[in-house]
């Protein structure tokens, strides 16, 4: 239940191998390998185009044919881009990075250690740490897949009535195929999603969620009627 095909469809996917290698057993397993994984694949080349004021750091670095790199964008290696990706104005692509074709890092999004498979759009302010996003996956403004617990210690994973320590500091979120996420959307760390879930806007998931999920937030809120100045009882004009 949470291996890699209980996440994604790996049929047509052009890195499918790094899933299926035989060191992988729960998901999150594949983000231990994607270091070796892209020093393996990574033949530097850009094929892209690459706008003037944009920031390519390293010689470990690939973009694929029709991928555009905008003005203001910095992309530091090693990172693998496929075809047809947009990298906007303002985004950050740190190391170790591997994105999918059709793929959208928008504006003021962040990235780094994680891998984005094919048509994930992460448009507008966000940061993914850590994680997995699936296919067809869309981010809504703000999300934040947080990869860091307070207190250092590794993620552990909480799956039915078992506690599974994932042996790692730094873990985000799996988000399996057609996730969306409503903006200021942040993910715990450690945070599963299964296929087609949705996520509303300002909320915080933790934890395992089966296909098709709706992740609304708490209810608890309170509405206080403050008395408006000059109003108070007795008071005369």
């Amino acid at each position: 239940m949470l291996r890699s095909e209980d996440f994604f469809d790996l049929s047509r996917y052009a890195h499918r191998e790094l899933f299926c290698d035989r060191r992988v057993i729960y998901v999150w397993d594949v983000l231990k390998l994607l270091k070796e994984y892209l020093e393996h694949i990574i033949k530097p080349e850009i094929q892209g185009e690459v706008m003037p004021g944009a920031y390519i750091v390293g010689d470990h670095i690939f973009i694929g044919a029709g991928s555009v790199v905008e003005p203001g964008a910095l992309i530091k290696g090693p990172a693998y881009i496929g075809r047809n990706t947009q990298v906007r104005h303002g985004a950050y692509v740190r190391e170790r990075v591997l994105i999918g074709d059709y793929c959208v890092v928008g504006h003021a999004t962040e990235i780094k250690d994680t891998i984005m498979l094919d048509n994930a759009h992460a448009a507008h302010f966000a940061y993914l740490g850590d994680s997995i996003v699936g296919n067809h996956v869309n981010l809504g403004a703000g999300t934040r897949l947080a990869n860091l617990k307070l207190d250092g210690s590794n993620v552990r994973v909480r799956f039915g009535d078992e506690i599974l320590d994932t042996g790692m500091r730094k873990l985000g979120a799996i988000l399996g195929d057609r996730v969306q996420t409503g903006c200021n959307t942040v993910t715990n760390p450690g945070t599963l999603l299964a296929p087609d879930c949705r996520v509303y806007a300002l909320t915080s998931p933790r934890g395992y969620y089966p296909p098709g999920s709706i992740i609304r937030p708490s209810s608890g809120v309170e509405t206080i009627v403050m008395r408006q100045s000059g109003m108070a009882e007795g008071q005369g004009s």
